[in-house]
């Protein structure tokens, strides 16, 4: 069995800790390590943070453009996209690890995302706008619903 989900999100603050139950929700009840639930949240609470302060045309009043979180938990691992409608990345984006010091209250989260999880992918998508993807294998409860083998 697996689970999927998408939502489409207005670009404020508030819907970031939205995003962030759902999902650990989701895997509580799914069954998955709540180590591995937890990483992912805080994964995600940063892909959203980043579409909600970068992800829209600044011209056209922010707020109201919305961006989008996919979601999908398998036997083997979760995959968690997060797009929005704003400039995208620059074509040669520097290493996450490189744009922002330690003590700055800014510039770190696409460092932590890549901590955090397996695999991490910064893109643009088809027509504007940046996609953040990342997965990671999951590790399950011994009473876990969706639990593999």
């Amino acid at each position: 069995m697996s689970i999927w989900w998408s939502l489409h999100l207005r670009r404020e603050a508030a819907s970031v800790p939205l995003a962030r139950r759902l999902l650990l929700g989701t895997m509580e009840t799914a069954g998955v390590d709540p180590d591995i639930s937890y990483d992912l949240s805080v994964a995600l609470t940063e892909a959203c943070a980043n579409a909600v302060e970068h992800g829209g045309d600044e011209g056209s009043g922010g707020a109201c453009e919305a961006y989008r979180v996919t979601a999908y938990l398998d036997g083997e691992k979760c995959r968690i996209e997060v797009a929005d409608s704003g400039p995208g990345f620059p074509s040669r984006r520097a290493c996450p690890a490189e744009t922002g010091s330690a003590l700055a209250e800014h510039g770190r989260g696409l460092s932590l995302i890549e901590e955090l999880a397996d695999h991490v992918h910064f893109g643009n998508g088809p027509g504007q706008g940046a996609v953040v993807s990342f997965d990671k294998v999951l590790k399950w409860r011994e009473d876990a619903l969706l639990r593999v083998g």
